[in-house]
């Protein structure tokens, strides 16, 4: 992903320095007088001004796109699972865990239980009220 953030700002650094460019040629070719037949003066602090304000433009739209790339790249990363059957989102595919894991880390998996787990297990069992068993002959 680090490739496709880096050609988007350098795509967009193209197009402000093209800006930057057009401007100066403006003043050197003298674009307005051909267009417009303007009586022809350079002026070149014009320019210089419009090069400041392009480039002011141009720092404040490249920090706001790298903050957005890097915060959709933050969200991509997360993975995908359903709140009901625990199934994975792996490339737009919903798969058991398992299934996700074991093509992820070719890795088998199998099941326990956390010691956490256990000792509520244990608990629940110990304090759980169970009938009575039935009287015998009955």
């Amino acid at each position: 992903m680090q490739r496709k953030e880096s050609s988007i700002l350098w795509i967009e650094g193209l197009g402000f320095s093209s800006l930057i460019g057009l401007s100066w040629l403006t003043e050197a070719v003298r674009i307005p007088h051909f267009i417009f037949d303007e009586t022809f003066t350079p002026h070149w602090n014009r320019a210089l001004l419009r090069t400041l304000v392009i480039i002011l433009a141009w720092a404040w739209v490249h920090l706001a796109t790298r903050r957005l790339l890097k915060r959709l790249h933050y969200l991509e990363d997360f993975l995908r699972l359903c709140g009901w059957c625990r199934r994975v989102c792996h490339d737009g595919e919903w798969m058991e865990f398992e299934k996700f894991y074991n093509s992820k880390f070719a890795t088998q998996t199998t099941h326990g239980m956390c010691p956490d787990c256990l000792e509520k297990s244990k608990l629940e069992i110990k304090t759980a009220q169970y009938p009575p068993p039935p009287a015998p002959g009955k």
